[in-house]
């Protein structure tokens, strides 16, 4: 069985193509956001002439604006494109209910191809792609790269050589593996056919890469795979978009290899800070169900893999939030057969935004909440631990 709304999502895309509108990719600014655009924008250029418009790309910046699509993002794109068009969210938009609703009033149609679990209502898009949604019955676990390919297939059908096939699949199984989605099923095939033969990649991106971190200096391939993915995770952003995906699109070989030094540098750089950052939280985590936690000068770019290593250390869920002047910008990491989502519905009246995945979410919350939302959390857990 298909994933909902695949069919008419493509259809859409096409339209879009022939009838020579605007068509604006926004995506997350994680690999899986980065990838996911790489494929969508590779195949629609499968399908243009030359003298169709390009397709925009854009990201969030994570750090002003926080996950998904956002006022400022969307104030940027209804400035920049008069004649309006198409926005296509990937890996992002299910919980966008605002932006959705000005961007249909401002004249786009909107398409949201996320994998993200829905919130009690769907936006008002004029199309939503997302296994989550509560009436399908398809395989629910997909990285959000995995639903962008199985659109590329939907889209291209027989054009979609061999060659692009094996290219695609390489940033779904790595993508797959970053966003630590379940492998199995269809994710299981997409690893196993997207790695067989990786080391060889006719991506320029890739054979810079590789050519820099070198399979055999790790012990398995999968060691190596992960430092891949640590690397393709920057979060750089030059002009709304994030440096991987600049770096995954490049053609020339030479200028790949510069990036490539640059985003190893940039990922090196980062680790200290996690490092740094994960050992100063840990050393004041004291008794309690929660580990709950913020400073003005924390970078929320990083508080994802800090909340990882903590959650692993403590196995107590984690909630770290960069604080801003009136709001806070979260995320969350909790141990396997918690979710986080639910923990945070149960406090929803507190938040501005939240979303995300069982085991890793994020939020916006207004300061003048912190505490109370700090306290409805631990009340949420030690309810939940006193019935276990």
């Amino acid at each position: 069985m298909k994933i909902k709304n695949i069919e008419k999502a493509a259809e859409r895309v096409k339209k879009a193509v022939d009838n020579k509108e605007q068509i604006i990719i926004f995506a997350d600014s994680d690999l899986d956001g980065s990838a996911s655009a790489v494929i969508l924008k590779e195949t629609i250029d499968n399908l243009l002439e030359k003298e169709h418009l390009k397709t925009a790309v854009f990201f969030p910046k994570r750090r002003e604006e926080g996950y998904g699509l956002n006022e400022k993002a969307l104030a940027a794109i209804i400035s920049q494109f008069k004649d309006k068009g198409v926005i296509i969210t990937l890996d992002c938009g299910i919980t966008n209910f605002e932006e959705i609703k000005k961007a249909k009033e401002s004249g786009f149609s909107v398409v949201i191809i996320d994998h993200h679990q829905a919130i009690g209502k769907l936006p008002q898009a004029d199309i939503i792609v997302d296994p989550k949604q509560e009436e399908t019955e398809t395989f629910k676990e997909y990285a959000n790269a995995g639903i962008a390919f199985k659109l590329a297939e939907e889209i291209l059908k027989e054009k979609m050589s061999p060659l692009l096939r094996k290219s695609f699949l390489e940033l779904v199984a790595l993508a797959t593996i970053s966003d630590m989605m379940p492998e199995v099923e269809e994710n299981k095939e997409f690893i196993i056919q997207g790695l067989i033969d990786i080391e060889n990649s006719t991506r320029p991106a890739f054979q810079a890469l590789f050519s820099l971190i070198k399979i055999n200096d790790f012990n398995s391939k999968r060691d190596w795979v992960s430092k891949i993915t640590s690397v393709l995770n920057s979060a750089k952003m030059e002009d709304r978009v994030i440096s991987a995906y600049s770096f995954l699109i490049e053609s020339d070989k030479q200028k790949a290899e510069i990036m490539a030094k640059e985003l190893i540098e940039d990922s090196e750089q980062k680790h200290r800070e996690i490092s740094f950052l994960t050992d100063e939280i840990g050393q004041r985590v004291l008794n309690g169900s929660i580990i709950f936690d913020g400073s003005p000068n924390w970078n929320i770019e990083y508080l994802g893999a800090v909340a990882s290593r903590l959650c692993n250390r403590f196995e107590k869920p984690v909630f770290l939030y960069q604080e801003y002047e009136e709001f806070g910008r979260g995320t969350v990491r909790v141990p396997k057969g918690m979710d986080a989502v639910k923990a945070m519905e149960s406090c929803q009246e507190l938040l501005v935004t939240f979303g995300g995945h069982p085991p890793a979410a994020g939020f916006t919350i207004e300061n003048k909440n912190l505490e109370r939302f700090k306290q409805c959390l631990l009340d949420y857990f030690d309810k939940k631990n006193s019935q276990s």
